[in-house]
């Protein structure tokens, strides 16, 4: 037993070998598979801008091929001059076609000539999310482009203040984290599918405006009412 060990030491490392020494490596991480998070993220990404109004800056999505973007209607507001980044590090100009400051919601347009490899992302249903389900929060924070944090819907009938009016409305509760400049980029499930739009979050304070694991999202549903309103 003893010499078997010992030569299979002095095997291992024989002064004699001139070639390279090959260490073991894993193997290359497979493809993301369908209904990953990693997956959903690289759908997601190519439809997701981020706003810029004024020295305001926010996130926001694109939700058909005719050039309509949603965001939130806090981050145009007062805005004379709105542009987008597009996913491909492009800025156009965008115009606000439709405002509805009491739901915080806004619809931004830019010519489909202009918005090149934008892709439309594709709505899902928040009454079929369930407590506990897995969510990224996609925008561009603190103006990070293109950021994606991952976390679980927390609570789905969450009364939160939000809107010109500052009244309770139901919205979705996530720790996924959000965090300045991800208002009105999207809440997405994990297939991808756009649930809601972030919105606000919680804070200890006025001087501590960062993620605390409390985050807001206006329900896709009621989003899609509304938007539709602003288009007609």
């Amino acid at each position: 037993m003893t010499g078997g060990l010992a030569g299979a030491v002095t095997g291992g490392w024989d002064r004699g070998t001139t070639g390279p020494v090959e260490l073991p490596q894993a193997a290359a991480p497979p493809a993301a598979a369908q209904g990953s998070i990693s997956a959903a993220a690289a759908s997601v990404l190519p439809g997701v801008v981020s706003v810029r109004a004024g020295r305001a800056t926010g996130s926001g999505f694109a939700i058909d091929q005719d050039g309509h973007v949603v965001t939130n209607a806090h981050v145009v507001e007062g805005a004379s001059d709105v542009s987008l980044v597009l996913p491909n590090g492009r800025r156009v100009d965008a115009e606000v076609l439709g405002v509805d400051a009491n739901n915080d919601l806004a619809v931004l347009r830019v010519a489909p000539s202009q918005a090149e490899g934008l892709r439309a992302l594709t709505l899902g249903r928040s009454a079929q999310l369930r407590v506990g389900d897995p969510v990224l929060a996609v925008g561009s924070p603190l103006g990070l482009e293109g950021t994606v944090t991952a976390g679980i819907v927390s609570a789905v009938d969450r009364q939160a203040r939000f809107g010109d009016n500052n009244t309770r409305q139901t919205a979705i509760q996530t720790d996924a984290a959000i965090n300045p400049g991800n208002s009105g980029g999207p809440l997405v499930n994990a297939a991808g599918q756009v649930v809601g739009v972030n919105t606000a979050i919680a804070t200890l304070g006025a001087s501590r405006s960062g993620n605390i694991g409390i985050g807001f999202a206006i329900p896709v549903d009621r989003m899609t009412t509304i938007v539709r309103t602003l288009i007609d």
